[in-house]
C-alpha cells in the first residue's frame, strides 16, 4: 500500500514542497496502532509547521510508505524515496525494519530520523546520516531489569521467537541481571501454552517476559498463564510495549491489566507536550501513545534543522550534533553514545508502566529511569 503525500496544510504556503519520505507500519503483520500513532504524530507537526508558513515558504508534505514490518519492502521504500527528492526520511516502528532502512539510506546518502525503533545496532558500522529518537534497547531494557530486581523477581522466563530483537533484548536482560543474582531462562513460544505454563511451573519462574508478537502469540499466552491457579503469584511482563495500545485491553480485558510495560513519557508532560497531547487525542480519538510524541518531536527536529541548514541531504546529515529543539517529552539533542552506530538522543523519560487492573485504561507508573 502506498499512501498519497499529505496535504497537512500545505494551502498555507506558497514555494514548492520540501519532501519528507515516512515509513510506517500500516497493514498487517506490521503494529498498525503502533503505525497509525506515529503517523498521527508526524501529519499533526508537518500541518502546525505549515500553519506557520512552512520552510521559507515552503510546505512540508509527507510522503507515506506502508513497510508492513517487512525489512525488504523498507529498503525498497527508501530506494523509491530518494529517488523521489525527499530531503529526508523519517519514522519506523519495528526496530529490524528500520535496521534494512538505516542501511539503505547510509548507503544512499539520504538523511534517517528514526522515530521509534530500539535496536543498538541500526547499522552495522558507526554512520553520519542516521539519527534517533527511541532510547537504545540495551537502556531502556537495563531499566526494566532494575525494575523487576526492585520488584523482587529474579527468576526471569522469557517466551521468545526467533528476531534479532527479541535475542538481542534477552541479552540485555540476562548481562544485566545475571550479576546481581538473577537467572533468565529461554522458552520457545512455539510451545503450546499449557506446555509453557508446565515449564514455567518446572524452572520455578518468578516472572515471565513475553517477548513475542502481538496479537499471536502473546495473546493466547496471557490467557493461558492468567487461567493457570499454579502460576496465580507469577508477574507478566512486555518490556517491548504490547500493552500500550487499546487493541491490547480490547483483545484480553482485565487480563491484560497488571502486565509491566516500557515507555518513554515523563511523569509529567510540560505545556507544549500538553497541548501537543490534546490535538493528538482529538486526532485519534483516544490517549496517544508514546509513539504518537514521538512522532511530532521527529518532525520537530527536522524543520529545526531544515530552517537552518536548508534542504542538502549532506548538510542535514552534518547538523545532528548540532540540533537544539524542544520536543513534547523534554529538549532534544544528539551525540555519540558507546555502543550506539547512530547519532542517538540520550536520553528521552523512560518508564515501567501496567494497566491499572481496578481500571485497564489508566496507567501506573511502577518504576522511572
Amino acid at each position: 500500500m502506498n499512501t498519497p503525500p499529505s496535504p497537512s496544510g500545505a494551502e498555507h504556503t506558497h514555494g514548492s514542497s520540501i519532501r519528507l519520505g515516512a515509513l510506517v507500519p500500516l497493514t498487517r503483520p506490521g503494529w498498525v496502532e503502533a503505525g497509525r500513532h506515529l503517523l498521527a504524530g508526524l501529519d499533526l507537526a508537518v500541518r502546525e509547521v505549515n500553519d506557520a508558513g512552512g520552510i521559507d515558504d515552503r510546505p512540508l508534505e509527507l510522503v507515506v510508505r506502508d513497510t508492513a514490518a517487512d525489512p525488504e519492502r523498507a529498503a525498497a521504500a527508501v530506494d523509491e524515496l530518494a529517488h523521489l527528492g525527499v530531503a529526508a526520511v523519517v519514522g519506523e516502528y519495528h526496530s529490524v525494519v528500520a535496521r534494512a532502512a538505516a542501511a539503505r539510506a547510509d548507503a544512499l546518502g539520504v538523511p534517517f530520523l528514526c522515530s521509534s525503533a530500539v535496536l543498538d545496532t541500526l547499522t552495522e558500522e558507526p554512520t553520519e546520516w542516521v539519527a534517533r529518537l527511541a532510547p537504545a534497547q540495551s537502556y531502556g531494557w537495563r531499566i526494566y531489569g532494575d525494575f523487576l530486581l526492585r520488584a523482587g523477581r529474579r527468576r526471569i522466563a522469557v517466551a521468545t521467537q526467533p528476531s534479532v530483537y527479541w535475542a538481542s533484548g534477552t541479552r540485555v536482560l540476562r548481562d544485566h541481571l545475571a550479576p546481581r543474582g538473577g537467572t533468565v531462562l529461554e522458552l520457545d513460544a512455539t510451545l503450546t501454552p499449557e506446555a509453557l505454563c508446565d515449564a514455567l511451573v518446572d524452572h520455578g519462574a518468578t516472572a515471565l517476559l513475553l517477548l513475542v508478537g502481538h496479537p499471536e502469540p502473546a495473546v493466547p499466552i496471557v490467557r493461558a498463564v492468567r487461567g493457570d491457579r499454579r502460576l496465580a503469584e507469577i508477574l507478566i511482563g512486555a518490556p517491548a510495549g504490547q500493552p500500550e495500545f487499546a487493541e491490547w485491553a480490547t483483545a484480553l480485558g482485565e487480563d491484560g491489566a497488571g502486565i509491566p510495560f516500557l515507555r518513554y513519557l515523563p511523569e509529567r508532560l510540560g505545556p507544549l507536550g500538553e497541548r501537543v497531547g490534546k490535538e493528538l487525542r482529538e486526532r485519534l480519538g483516544e490517549a496517544p501513545s508514546f509513539v504518537a510524541f514521538e512522532g511530532w518531536d521527529t518532525v520537530a527536529v527536522l524543520a529545526a534543522v531544515l530552517r537552518s541548514h536548508g534542504t542538502d541531504r549532506a548538510a542535514i546529515a552534518e547538523s545532528w550534533p548540532r540540533v537544539a529543539v524542544e520536543g513534547t517529552r523534554r529538549p532534544i539533542q544528539f551525540s555519540r553514545t558507546p555502543g550506539i552506530s547512530v547519532w542517538q538522543w540520550a536520553w528521552t523519560p523512560i518508564q515501567v508502566v501496567d494497566r491499572d487492573p481496578a481500571e485497564p485504561d489508566r496507567f501506573r507508573i511502577l518504576h522511572a529511569g
